[in-house]
């Protein structure tokens, strides 16, 4: 009896396990492509942070307002993945085309319109009780960065089709090649190597606009050449539009835009709420933020893999399968969040040491107080590793269902309801400082995983009854 019950739980495990060479297959390279722009603000922040603690924090505070553009642009162009990817299953030429099409129409409108929201919007920085010096190193380095949304937000568009068509090897190329261009530019042009001018934080901006120029044309040209994408991609015509595939991208990115806004936007009130506290706690924030960024882009990768796998499933009408599949990335999810929340426990301390000089007498001081507001903050960032991948596993096969709407209002309570109040009361100086502003992250991030959970349990589970009583009613 005792082994008939361990085989049959053998049996329920496998039939999950047995996906993770596809899933990392399907993944990695979008794991990869994803790490690479983590790895361009990780290089920024290295470099930069060899200039001092004030030119680390005026890189995170600008980035504060690129991280809010970003999560609008990205978060909008998940819309196409799904489309392309019920298209693709289905064979449906025309409309693979016609998602393209629309998407990297929108996609460019949007990169442009936020652009110029960024670049308007920095006499606010003034406004919002930062470090003076911060702010005045701040506004040069947004100007260029901001730019840089507009190549981004395209590269998004033809990304997320070549992911739906599960291309996903292609995106990574690009971005590994943007990286190359970026580390180049930034050695030459932070510290004026070879005769190239010294520019400091400038020259960083310099390095990322021109990486992600080159990315996009890459991406575009590559996709343009592959005989499996290039009879949708070419000879488009690009302002002859479809009008119902306008609108239902619109209707499933502007909330895919909210729900990454709503998580982008409560870690960048940490950025904010940690520069109340000065230019080193600031700066801290940035270090442990650029670190947590990068084991979260395997997360990312993971919810690609499965809105993609979701999306096909949805296009045959295979809801068991669906879960079966979607549950398997969610225990892989977690299995790679646990390691990464051993990493951080274990070098928590050690892991801050590489961005600051700590070599540099005449800052001494205040490199040392940085390096010790990170190293505590890496270990609220320990704990919410498993949280946070739950959390963005399940919304991205809840996009793969291209159901938005709920999970919209889902993630708005458990960041700004939940979340944001903690990190604000906490936060203060007088409370828990830097570490209460990052409790505030973990509790929104939990409630977020436990609410999403819910929410795909419950609709593919209703789902599947309503397709057993179709099939009863035939």
């Amino acid at each position: 009896m005792q082994t008939e019950k361990s085989k049959q739980k053998t049996v329920n495990i496998t039939q999950y396990t047995s996906e993770f060479k596809y899933n990392l297959k399907l993944a990695t390279p979008v794991m990869l492509g994803m790490l690479g722009h983590t790895f361009v603000a990780f290089v920024d922040n290295i470099m930069v942070g060899q200039l001092g603690t004030a030119e680390l924090a005026a890189v995170s505070l600008g980035n504060s307002f690129m991280f809010i553009a970003m999560s609008i642009g990205i978060g909008f162009s998940t819309a196409i993945t799904p489309i392309i990817a019920e298209a693709d299953s289905s064979n449906n030429l025309q409309q693979a085309r016609s998602g393209y099409k629309s998407g990297l129409f929108l996609c460019t409108t949007l990169g442009i319109l936020l652009f110029l929201l960024v670049f308007f919007s920095k006499p606010l920085m003034y406004l919002m009780q930062q470090p003076e010096e911060v702010v005045e190193l701040a506004i040069p380095y947004l100007d260029l960065v901001a730019f840089s949304l507009i190549p981004l937000i395209i590269f998004q568009a033809i990304k997320q089709f070549s992911d739906g068509m599960s291309m996903t090897r292609y995106p990574m190329y690009a971005t590994l090649l943007a990286n190359i261009v970026n580390v180049v530019l930034n050695y030459l042009l932070i510290f004026g190597k070879f005769g190239f001018p010294e520019m400091g934080i400038v020259g960083a901006a310099y390095g990322t606009l021109v990486s992600r120029l080159v990315m996009v044309v890459y991406l575009w040209a590559l996709l343009r050449y592959k005989e499996r994408s290039a009879q949708i991609v070419k000879n488009i015509k690009f302002f002859i539009l479809d009008s119902s595939m306008i609108k239902k991208i619109i209707n499933l990115g502007s909330l895919s835009a909210m729900q990454m806004f709503f998580e982008v936007a409560i870690f960048t009130s940490a950025i904010w709420l940690s520069g109340l506290l000065g230019k080193n706690p600031q700066a801290a924030n940035q270090i442990a933020l650029n670190l947590s960024s990068m084991t979260f882009m395997v997360a990312m990768g993971l919810s690609v893999a499965s809105m993609i796998r979701v999306g096909n499933q949805k296009g045959l009408q295979n809801y068991k399968e669906l879960r079966r599949i979607a549950f398997s990335i969610f225990l892989l999810g977690a299995l790679l969040a646990t390691v990464f929340a051993i990493f951080f426990f274990i070098f928590h301390k050690s892991l801050p040491n590489i961005y600051m000089d700590l070599n540099d007498t005449k800052n001494y001081i205040d490199n040392m107080e940085v390096v010790s507001i990170a190293a505590d903050l890496l270990l609220v960032a320990a704990f919410f590793q498993i949280s946070d991948s739950i959390q963005v596993v399940f919304l991205g096969a809840l996009r793969g269902l291209q159901d938005v709407k709920v999970p919209t209002i889902l993630t708005f309570i458990s960041y700004w309801c939940v979340g944001f109040p903690v990190s604000y009361i906490l936060g203060k100086e007088d409370m828990y400082g830097s570490f209460g502003i990052w409790l505030g992250l973990l509790a929104g991030l939990t409630t977020a995983s436990v609410l999403l959970y819910i929410r795909f349990n419950k609709l593919t589970l209703k789902l599947i009854e309503e397709k057993k009583e179709l099939v009863l009613e035939s």
